[in-house]
């Protein structure tokens, strides 16, 4: 059985308290993980250790113990075979993301998802449900980078066990699964201890993970994403394409008469997709580092900084930063202090919420 390890300070929501991220809540079939306070709480005894979760987290957040999707990257793409099977080398055929199989499908000339063990799983169900979704995704991205690969589900039923010898239960078979693969029993007893626990375990940050909150990070799968296309031949014609059929990155539209220069959206951005410079005089977006977490739309209040309704895929090929919006930096009419503002206004953030505060004691309109 798989122990699921959240790393707090890495979770979106830890990033801001008016983050609205559920995607690992949302996707979890057994229902082993929910929000409690802003981090997700995990109950281990009712994970099944599918990986579903891992995969939809935008900032990878979360792992299994027992399965790294970089390190099956590797290993899959040294592999002459192209199935992935829950009873070959994943532990469910929906622990994979978008920007994994658009990959795979490059690299191994197209990839086959085994779903021939999901009618006798207790997740088949929802699986099916979630591959049906990624799949019109995937496929839709890939022919629009005229590629001639793509990924599809086929009930293969792979399996290496003898003839004589039956899968009777999911749990029994990672037993079984890890120990042929790893050829030795976790012997971590307080791993042993959480992977047996019935209850919700809360997480929560404190200082100590201050340095990490504040650390700008690529994730790996876009990493490795864009090393497998930068490997490809760029396609004759670069599409734009639906925007809702991306999960994984996107594009930003800003509209500079809401925005207020309070600096949040490239703040809170753990990526460093949005960026400014010392003076803090514009915004700028780089696509080719956004995960489409939601973190700048969720702190943005004015809500200035929107989702583009398509896509541009020469961003794969071709990345280019954009200026979303460009400020007047001046001194303050009261306290002298430089500030940015994009409508021209004399006296800075801080000053105006003082008078406004004031007004309201005093009482004044």
């Amino acid at each position: 059985m798989s122990l699921l390890i959240l790393s707090p300070s890495r979770c979106v929501r830890a990033l801001s308290v008016n983050s609205i991220c559920t995607h690992c809540v949302d996707v979890c079939p057994v229902s082993a993980i929910t929000i409690t306070g802003r981090l997700p709480s995990i109950n281990q005894a009712q994970c099944v250790g599918c990986a579903g979760c891992v995969a939809v987290c935008p900032i990878e957040a979360l792992n299994l113990d027992d399965f790294s999707s970089t390190d099956f990257f590797f290993a899959f793409a040294s592999d002459e075979d192209n199935l992935i099977s829950c009873q070959k080398n994943v532990p469910c055929v929906a622990a994979l993301s978008h920007e994994q199989l658009i990959s795979f499908a490059q690299m191994k000339h197209g990839v086959v998802l085994d779903t021939g063990h999901c009618a006798q799983c207790e997740i088949g169900t929802n699986v099916l449900a979630t591959l049906a979704s990624t799949l019109e995704n995937t496929n839709y991205l890939l022919e629009a980078i005229e590629s001639e690969f793509r990924v599809e589900c086929s009930d293969v039923g792979y399996s290496d066990l003898g003839e004589n010898e039956v899968i009777v239960e999911r749990r029994d078979f990672f037993k079984t699964f890890h120990l042929r693969g790893l050829g030795k029993i976790r012997g971590d007893f307080e791993k042993e201890i959480q992977k047996t626990t019935d209850e919700f375990v809360e997480y929560s940050t404190d200082s100590s993970h201050t340095k990490e909150l504040r650390t700008k990070k690529i994730t790996d799968r876009r990493k490795l994403f864009f090393t497998a296309i930068k490997r490809l031949p760029t396609p004759s014609i670069l599409h734009v394409v639906d925007g809702s059929k991306i999960s994984f990155t996107s594009q930003k539209l800003m509209d500079e008469t809401l925005c207020t220069a309070c600096e949040m959206c490239y703040r809170t951005c753990p990526t460093g997709a949005l960026t400014s410079d010392v003076r803090n005089s514009k915004i700028d977006f780089d696509p080719f580092l956004c995960i489409k977490c939601h973190l700048c739309h969720d702190v943005c209040e004015p809500k200035a900084i929107t989702l583009s309704e398509s896509y541009n895929l020469a961003e794969w090929y071709k990345p280019t930063v954009q200026n979303l919006v460009t400020f007047r930096v001046r001194r303050c009419d009261e306290c002298d202090v430089l500030f940015s503002s994009s409508i021209g206004d004399r006296i800075c953030r801080r000053c105006r919420l003082e008078d406004e505060e004031a007004k309201e004691l005093w009482g004044l309109e």
